[in-house]
């Protein structure tokens, strides 16, 4: 067995007692599910009286208290009939019965202790050996019965767990930091973003968030516009028929906003944008001197996600990307790809951002011929194979339309994030009957590439925001330098070192509020400013500043030019 087996095995069987403890706190209870997850367990419940997470300390003392008694967790295999006769009473279970029953799998009850559970296995050999020391009750929350919001609300209790109470200690040191680093708390005091209930997962940008979004958008459209991409801007809103032709009105309804016009028209907000480059790219006749083609775009996209799964930024409904869909023959797509990972290369480093690869193959559904897909995997795994970077893969984690290779980065808590995607289609131009005119002469139909580096930038910026803890780099900073007047005796050389400043597009902001140097200095470093200029009487007379660096304190008097030739 593996160690990630006998972790998961171990954190299933705490999953056991954590509903046997329950049941014996709240007998009345009813236990539906509780599987193994990252890092822990969870258990939901339909409770006749809520709980709350004041209750997890009792919960998890007889946890702890029940570890003592329980021996192994032993399995037997029941007829469908003496199960319904164990459950009676549990709609949950019942209804998890049929379901084995109409898999044609066995139905096996697991027992420890007094307590009896419908699983189908993976438990440690014995439940003593769990270390009493080694796992924790972190939270409550709700969650609808088969995640459906049409089904009865339940109350989730999560746990961690490890192996050694020092790993366990270790990974809530990370949760603590965490919990300081959340996007959303920083988000709101350094006032970058905000949400509100009529626009549930749509964020508004303030002006300090805005900056940070441009100033991305910025550095994203200069690295591209050197390596010969196009922008494009496509319309919002499109009419049915476009996503009929695209395959995503069958594989992608349920996740788009839908209006149906006066006329008796059906529009939908646009979810993606590569059916409108595919539209760009018939537009007009190409030639295989056009290939690469490379059209990107920050189109403002809406996809609908469940009220229950919004996350602050990190899941909303409302986003742009970087995006990009790049036109290519099929020999050039190794090159391509290698282009492209000289982008992520370039995009990651300048964040200090750690990044493996992730090779998502043929899902369930999906369009398109088999022999298709088999080629398009081969080709990205030799491709992989000599990036040199460590890649997984991710079986049925492709798109509908094609395989994909998934950037995965890793933040300063070591938590890796899904950010980027590089797409390998041979399908939508097909669909669309796109067609370039080859070096023979003859028609052919080129293969595209969907690619996004940062992914959604909504969702980087608050991968962004937790993994520096709000102190972005200098060329980031929605304010680059507070100048902090000592009193209000030298406005006109405060207006002139402001002056300066501004004509080197340097942004900046005056503390001229009737408060102490102490508590302006005190709450440009809570705004995470990356310098402070401090300005009195002797600054004035001697047409110097004195410079405060964020995270190294005093740099000393100089003037604004030697401020300047450090930061530019």
């Amino acid at each position: 067995m593996s160690n990630d087996e006998s972790l998961e095995n171990l954190r299933h069987s705490l999953a056991h007692l954590l509903a046997a403890a329950v049941l014996e706190l709240w007998p009345n209870a009813k236990p539906t599910i509780g599987p193994a997850i990252e890092n822990g367990f969870y258990y939901d419940f339909q409770f006749v009286q809520p709980i709350s997470e004041n209750d997890l300390p009792k919960i998890e003392a007889k946890m702890r208290e029940m570890l003592g008694s329980w021996g192994g967790i032993t399995g037997k295999e029941v007829s469908a009939e003496e199960a319904k006769e164990f459950f009676k009473g549990n709609l949950f279970k019942l209804e998890l019965i049929d379901e084995i029953v109409s898999r044609g799998e066995p139905i096996t009850l697991y027992t420890s202790g007094n307590f009896i559970d419908l699983c189908r296995g993976g438990h440690v050999e014995n439940i003593k050996d769990i270390n009493p020391e080694a796992f924790k009750l972190t939270k409550v929350a709700g969650a609808y019965w088969r995640g459906s919001e049409k089904n009865p609300q339940l109350t989730r209790i999560y746990g961690v767990a490890f192996e050694t109470p020092e790993e366990l200690k270790k990974y809530l040191t990370i949760l603590e930091e965490a919990e300081k680093r959340d996007h959303r708390k920083l988000g709101r005091d350094l006032e970058l973003f905000m949400f509100h209930e009529t626009a549930p997962g749509m964020p508004y940008w303030l002006p300090k968030g805005l900056i940070v979004i441009n100033q991305l958008i910025h550095f994203w459209r200069t690295e591209h516009q050197k390596r010969g991409y196009q922008e494009i801007k496509s319309p919002l809103l499109n009419k049915k028929e476009l996503y009929t032709t695209s395959g995503h009105w069958d594989h992608y309804l349920e996740n788009m906003f839908i209006s149906e016009t006066a006329e008796g028209e059906t529009y939908a907000l646009k979810p993606m944008n590569c059916p409108n480059a595919m539209v760009v790219f018939d537009s007009k006749l190409r030639s295989y001197r056009d290939l690469p083609l490379r059209l990107s775009d920050t189109d403002t996209l809406h996809r609908f996600e469940r009220s229950g799964t919004l996350s602050g930024l990190l899941r909303v409904r409302e986003f742009s990307q970087d995006d990009a869909h790049i036109f290519i023959a099929e020999d050039q797509i190794h090159s391509e790809y290698q282009e492209i990972f000289s982008i992520a290369e370039r995009f990651y480093s300048v964040f200090n951002l750690e990044y493996s690869f992730q090779l998502g193959t043929r899902p369930e559904k999906f369009i398109g011929e088999k022999s298709t897909w088999d080629n398009a995997e081969k080709q990205l795994k030799d491709i992989l194979a000599h990036s040199g970077k460590s890649f997984s893969i991710a079986q049925g984690e492709g798109a509908f339309y094609g395989p994909k290779i998934d950037i995965l980065m890793k933040d300063s808590l070591g938590r890796d994030w899904q950010t980027g995607t590089i797409q390998l289609d041979f399908q939508l131009p097909q669909r669309f009957d796109l067609r370039y005119v080859s070096a023979d002469g003859t028609p052919k139909t080129p293969i595209v590439i969907h690619r996004v580096i940062y992914g959604s930038l909504e969702r980087f910026l608050g991968i962004l925001i937790e993994h520096t803890a709000g102190v972005f780099p200098f060329w980031l900073a929605p304010v680059q330098v507070a100048i902090l007047p000592i009193n209000d005796k030298n406005a006109d050389y405060i207006e002139k070192v402001a002056t300066q400043l501004a004509e080197k597009n340097i942004r900046h902001h005056t503390d001229s509020r009737n408060e102490s140097i102490s508590r302006k200095i005190r709450d440009a470093e809570l705004e995470k400013i990356p310098y402070l200029f401090v300005i009195g009487d002797r600054e004035a007379e001697t047409g110097k500043v004195a410079v405060r660096q964020r995270g190294k304190g005093d740099l000393g008097a100089k003037t604004i030019e030697e401020f300047l030739g450090q930061v530019l």
